[in-house]
C-alpha cells in the first residue's frame, strides 16, 4: 500500500521486536522500514519512518524518545522497569508528540485491567487483595509491569496508595496482614510468556481473576493495533485504554 505506516522497530533481535516483525504482515495498513537493535543507528533509521515500536531496555528509553520527539515521530512503547526520572521524560515527550505507553499490549490484559478496577470497587471493603505474576527466566524487571499496573488501578481503586500499601513478597515474622496491604508476589521459570492473576479474598470467599498469555503475537498485534490507532492522534501521552475505548 503507498499509504501504508512506515514502521521503526527497537530491540528487533529481542522477543517482543521479532514478533512485531513478524505479526507486522498480517496488517495491510503497516510496512516495517527499519528495524534495529543495540549498536544500530537510531537517527539513520528515523529518517523514512513515521511511527516507532520500541520493545527494549528502559535504560533506552530517554535517548529514544528525545528523538522521536527532535524527528517529530509517533511512538508506541511497550518497554518496562522505567526510573521516575525515565517516566518524567516520556511524559516531557508526549507533551510534543503522539505516545502510546502500556505495560502490555494485549486486549486481553487491557479487559482484565477494566475487570479488575470493577471488581474492587463492588467488592471493597473486606477483601484482601493479593497481585501474582509468572514470567520466563530471562525476564529483568519486577514486578511485571503489567503486574505493577494492575496494583496502580487496585490502589487508585480502593483509596490505597500503591508505593505505600504494597507488599513485595514477605519473609520471617511478617505478623498479621494489614487491611490496606497489596500483596505482590513475582515468580520466574521456564519459558512462561505472562501469566497474572489478582485474587480478592475474604472470610469465607475468594474471587480470582486471571490472565494467561501463550504467545508473545497477542502482545505484538496489539503493539501494531495502537501504531495505527496513534497515527490519527495529536500530541499525548495514551494507553492502550484509549486504543480500545475502554476509558
Amino acid at each position: 500500500m503507498d499509504n501504508a505506516l512506515q514502521l521503526l522497530v527497537t530491540g528487533c533481535r529481542g522477543r517482543m521486536g521479532r514478533a512485531v516483525i513478524d505479526c507486522a504482515g498480517d496488517f495491510p495498513e503497516v510496512r516495517v522500514a527499519a528495524a534495529i537493535d543495540a549498536g544500530d543507528d537510531l537517527i539513520a533509521a528515523l529518517a523514512d519512518v513515521g511511527t516507532v515500536i520500541d520493545f527494549t531496555l528502559h535504560g533506552f528509553s530517554v535517548e529514544l524518545v528525545r528523538a522521536c520527539v527532535e524527528h517529530q515521530r509517533a511512538l508506541v512503547m511497550g518497554t518496562t522497569g522505567h526510573t521516575d526520572t525515565e517516566l518524567a521524560a516520556i511524559r516531557e515527550a508526549a507533551q510534543q508528540i503522539p505516545l502510546v505507553l502500556a505495560p502490555n499490549f494485549s486486549v486481553g490484559v487491557n479487559t482484565l485491567f477494566w475487570l479488575v478496577a470493577k471488581a474492587a470497587a463492588v467488592l471493597q471493603p473486606g477483601f484482601d487483595i493479593e497481585v501474582v505474576e509468572m514470567h520466563h527466566r530471562h525476564k529483568t524487571d519486577a514486578p511485571s509491569g503489567t503486574a505493577r499496573r494492575l496494583g496502580e488501578i487496585l490502589a487508585a481503586t480502593t483509596g490505597r496508595d500503591y508505593a505505600g500499601d504494597t507488599r513485595h513478597g514477605r519473609v520471617g515474622d511478617v505478623g498479621a496482614r494489614s487491611e490496606r496491604e497489596i500483596g505482590m508476589h513475582a515468580l520466574r521459570g521456564g519459558d512462561v510468556v505472562g501469566d497474572h492473576t489478582v485474587m480478592f479474598a475474604a472470610a469465607g470467599e475468594r474471587i480470582e481473576l486471571t490472565h494467561k498469555a501463550s504467545s508473545r503475537d497477542t502482545f505484538a498485534r496489539g503493539a501494531l493495533r495502537a501504531a495505527l490507532w496513534l497515527r490519527d492522534q495529536p500530541a499525548g501521552l495514551y494507553d492502550m485504554q484509549d486504543v480500545l475505548g475502554l476509558k
